[in-house]
C-alpha cells in the first residue's frame, strides 16, 4: 500500500470518533491518528530501522511541516523507488545543517545578551571603584604630617592613583567591548534578515514563514482567536519559462510578490515557499474570510496583463491557483499545512485560477 495514499485508507477502515461538543479537539486528534498510520505505513512497507532520525524525515515529509521533504516523498512515490536508509540519511543531512546553522545563530545571540549584562554590571561596578578610590585620595592628601608620616602619605597616594588609572582603562575596555558587542549584535540580526529574505522577490523566505507561523500558531492558541494558513502556486509556469525565458519567470514571481503585498491586509503574512510557490498566514481569519481576502489578490492578479520586453508579446493572462485550511490548535499545526497544500492540488485540478479550501 502506498504511503502517501495511506491516509485516504486508515480514514476509511478506522473510522473516526466525533465530539460533537469539541469539533476543534477531534480534528486534530484525527490528524495527529492519520499521520500516525502514514508514518508506520511507510516505516513497515520499506522496513527501515525505527530511529529518531528517521522518524523525524518521515514525519516532516509526510506531515508537509517540511516542503522540500514532502516533495522529495512525493517525487518517491511517483517513481516508485524504495524508502531506503541512506535516502532517508542524505535527506536528513540536509535538514540537520540548517536546524544547526539556527542553532548557533541562537547560541551566539544568547551568548551575546549574557555578556552585555556581565559587562554592564561589571562597568557599573567599577565606576563605583573608581569614585571610591578617588575620594580616598582626597582624603589622604588632606592628612596632616602629625597623623603619618610624608613619605607613608605619599606612597598610599601613588598606589591609589595608579589603581585608579588601571581601573579607568578597566572602565574604557568595558565601554568599548559594550560598543563592539552591540555591534556584533546588529550584524547577527542583519544576517538573520538577510537569511529570511527572498532576494529575488524581496518577500520573506520560507525559513522566515517557518518562523512566523509557529508565532503565529503560538499567539492564536493564547488569545482564542482563528488562524488560516493559505500555499499559492503559479499556473503554467513552466510554460512561461519555457516560452519567454527565466528573466520573464522572475517578472512574473515579483509581480506576484507585489500583487500579494499590495492586496492582503495587515493581519496578513506573505512569503516565497519556494520555486513558483508562496505561503500566506491569516492571523483572526477562519476560512471563508481568508478564501475572500486571496481571492482578491487572484482576480486583482488574473486582471494584469505582461508583455515580454524583449520581444513585445505578451504574456497572456498570469494566474495563480491556491488553497487554504484553517489551523485547529497547536496539534493540528502541520497538519493543516497538508491540508493547505492538498486543497491547492484540488484548486489545480479543478482547472487552475481559483482558490479551494479543506
Amino acid at each position: 500500500m502506498s504511503y502517501i495514499a495511506a491516509k485516504t485508507h486508515s480514514t476509511s477502515s478506522k473510522p473516526a470518533l466525533r465530539d460533537r461538543h469539541h469539533p476543534v479537539t477531534s480534528r486534530a486528534s484525527e490528524g495527529r491518528r492519520e499521520l500516525m498510520d502514514r508514518i508506520t505505513t511507510c516505516v513497515l512497507d520499506h522496513d527501515v530501522a525505527i530511529t529518531g532520525s528517521n522518524l523525524a524525515v518521515i514525519a516532516a515529509g509526510l506531515s508537509g511541516s517540511d516542503r522540500r521533504l514532502a516533495q522529495a516523498f512525493v517525487a518517491r512515490e511517483i517513481a516508485q523507488a524504495p524508502v531506503t536508509q541512506k535516502w532517508l540519511d542524505e535527506l536528513g543531512a540536509g535538514a540537520d545543517r540548517r536546524s544547526g546553522l539556527e542553532e548557533l545563530m541562537d547560541r551566539i545571540e544568547l551568548s551575546l545578551d549574557a555578556f552585555a549584562k556581565t559587562a554592564k554590571s561589571a562597568q557599573h561596578e567599577t565606576s563605583e571603584q573608581r569614585g571610591a578610590i578617588d575620594a580616598q585620595i582626597a582624603r589622604m592628601a588632606s592628612i596632616g604630617a602629625d597623623t603619618a608620616p610624608d613619605i607613608e602619605i605619599e606612597r598610599l597616594t601613588s598606589l591609589s592613583r595608579a589603581m585608579l588609572r588601571r581601573l579607568s582603562q578597566v572602565e574604557t575596555a568595558m565601554k568599548r567591548s559594550e560598543a563592539e558587542s552591540d555591534e556584533l549584535r546588529a550584524r547577527l540580526a542583519r544576517a538573520r534578515l538577510d537569511a529570511e529574505l527572498d532576494h529575488l522577490t524581496q518577500l520573506p523566505n520560507r525559513r522566515a514563514f517557518e518562523r512566523e507561523f509557529r508565532g503565529a500558531v503560538e499567539e492564536s492558541a493564547a488569545r482564542g482567536t482563528r488562524l488560516s494558513v493559505g500555499f499559492c502556486d503559479v499556473d503554467h509556469f513552466k510554460a512561461i519559462n519555457d516560452t519567454h525565458g527565466h528573466d520573464a519567470g522572475d517578472r512574473v514571481l515579483i509581480a506576484i510578490a507585489r500583487s500579494l503585498e499590495r492586496h492582503l491586509g495587515d493581519n496578513c503574512f506573505a512569503a516565497r515557499h519556494g520555486g513558483e510557490e508562496f505561503a500566506v498566514l491569516f492571523r483572526g481569519l477562519g476560512l471563508q474570510e481568508a478564501r475572500q481576502h486571496l481571492d482578491a489578490v487572484r482576480a486583482a492578479q488574473s486582471a494584469r496583463r505582461m508583455i515580454n520586453r524583449e520581444t513585445g508579446n505578451g504574456f497572456g493572462k498570469i494566474t495563480f491557483s491556491a488553497g487554504i485550511a484553517e489551523v485547529a490548535g497547536p496539534d493540528d499545526a502541520r497538519d493543516a499545512l497538508a491540508r493547505a497544500d492538498r486543497a491547492l492540488y484540488q484548486a489545480k485540478d479543478g482547472g487552475r485560477d481559483r482558490i479551494a479550501i479543506l
